[in-house]
């Protein structure tokens, strides 16, 4: 389809040192931190978006960063030095084509980042399919404790921080290497612009269906992040997704690898989930074993500490600090987060979705509640899981719940029946399983569904990489459960 609009003017020169930064769609959870950066170091921030839910409208309030509702060219009044454009925004967009017409100088996400905040920095980078946000947070706080003062950027709200960005004064700069694109003016993945000095690669699959055709084209992007490596720079990769390794391999590149595989350089062994902790045995390179904790439950939790520590190591992290603050690590908010218990119940907020991720997370929480139901409410919300693309997947990792609620395909008018994910077919395959199974797509018909039918004992987990309809807060109240800070 040919575009209707003219193509944009140039890019104007960006200020090396604006005073004034607008960020156009800054709920996003990477806008919201790079704001936080910008307020941080003493810029004047405003932003705009349309809809706006926690955990990231909490914390722009709390910096007292302005934020307008909807997207408007009076947003740009008055005018600032700088527009920060997400990736949300396109042409056609009245803040944006606002934005050319006046020659307001603009970038990108990471653009901004690597120019005002990291480019003097040792840029510690985590990418994958899954975990990245955990294994940032994790590596952000390793550093912390050992001393290393790091700035760091992530996906979400770390509990260990009282903010998921910081500018630090070390050394070190942590973030999330987004293999998303990065705005309609680059389509390129957001983690090509971060030249990194080490590299973990937590795992590749397929995902992202509305930017990658298949598989192959997903590899060939990390792939050409791992060619634009520097050959100093340590990489460390699990060695328990088979696609990771092929993108090691198609670099040319060396990599430290992490896992159960026998051949792992960093190897995890005897995970015992003990209810308030995950332990593990950690053998090195060279072949110690280490004894070693983790709060959060599950597999998936112990794969990302083992990552952090293996790439603390090359980059010369104590081992021992490594390790204390790993058993310290309280976790990301919305990943396998309790957020709620009384009268029996327990009530996670957790931020699957993919197949991957929800087996993973069921698989956590019956470590963790080994003999309680899992009740599991699922919003099929992100541009993949909308889609018929994990279909049959779906239907299996769904199968380790004892009751799965999906609710309405989030815009599931902008997708034809054809492409759309069927989540009665779902319901068919789980019930032929002998699972209980249903759709209910309003939200308020979920809360009162749980209320009526939630027994003591039940753990029940919300997923969805959205704000659900405010689900979980409905549930706390409806439940009359006591929230967990």
């Amino acid at each position: 389809m040919t575009s209707s609009f003219a193509p944009p003017p140039p890019r104007p020169e960006l200020p090396a040192s604006p005073r004034h930064v607008h960020l156009t769609a800054i709920a996003g959870v990477g806008m919201a931190s790079l704001a936080g950066l910008f307020r941080e170091a003493g810029y004047h921030v405003t932003g705009s978006d349309a809809g706006i839910y926690p955990p990231m409208s909490t914390i722009l309030a709390s910096l007292g960063i302005s934020v307008m509702e909807g997207f408007r060219a009076e947003n740009l009044s008055p005018r600032p030095d700088l527009v920060v454009v997400g990736n949300a925004m396109s042409r056609g967009n009245p803040e944006v084509e606002a934005m050319l017409e006046s020659g307001i100088p603009y970038c990108s996400m990471p653009e901004a980042l690597m120019r005002f905040f990291i480019d003097a920095r040792r840029r510690a980078v985590v990418t994958g399919t899954h975990g990245k946000t955990t294994s940032s947070a994790l590596l952000a706080w390793v550093l912390h404790e050992t001393g290393g003062d790091p700035g760091f950027m992530i996906g979400g709200a770390a509990k260990n921080f009282p903010y998921n960005f910081r500018v630090g004064t070390g050394p070190w700069f942590v973030t999330e290497g987004d293999e998303y694109d990065t705005a309609f003016f680059d389509k390129g993945p957001k983690f090509l612009h971060y030249a990194p000095d080490a590299l973990l690669l937590t795992g590749v699959e397929f995902d992202h269906a509305d930017i990658y055709r298949d598989l192959a084209h997903v590899k060939q992007a990390f792939t050409e992040l791992l060619r634009r490596t520097a050959a100093t720079s340590p990489v460390v990769v699990s060695a328990d997704f088979p696609e990771a390794g092929a993108v090691i391999a198609a670099s040319g590149r060396d990599a430290i690898t992490f896992g159960t595989a026998a051949d792992a350089s960093w190897r995890v062994e005897s995970v015992q989930d003990t209810g308030d902790a995950t332990r593990f045995t950690v053998v090195t390179r060279d072949g110690r074993r280490l004894d070693a904790r983790c709060p959060g439950p599950g597999a998936m939790n112990v794969a990302n500490a083992l990552g952090v520590l293996a790439l603390a190591a090359a980059i010369g992290v104590p081992e021992a600090g490594a390790l204390d603050a790993i058993a310290r690590f309280r976790g990301v908010r919305r990943r396998q987060e309790v957020i709620g218990a009384g009268r029996g119940l327990v009530l996670i907020d957790d931020f699957a979705h993919h197949p991957t991720a929800v087996a993973g997370t069921l698989a956590a929480l019956r470590s963790r509640y080994p003999e309680r139901r899992l009740w599991a409410l699922f919003e099929p919300r992100s541009n993949t899981t909308r889609r018929k693309v994990f279909q049959e997947a779906f239907a299996t990792a769904f199968g380790a719940a004892d009751r799965v609620t999906f609710a309405a395909v989030h815009r599931r008018d902008e997708l034809p029946e054809s492409e759309r994910l069927s989540t009665p077919e779902i319901v068919r395959v789980l019930v032929a399983a002998g699972r209980r199974a249903e759709t209910c797509e309003q939200v308020d018909d979920i809360c009162t569904l749980v209320a009526r039918e939630a027994r003591a004992g039940d753990v029940i987990v919300l997923m969805s990489n959205g704000g659900f309809g405010g689900l979980a807060a409905k549930l706390l109240v409806t439940l009359e459960l006591d929230p967990v800070p």
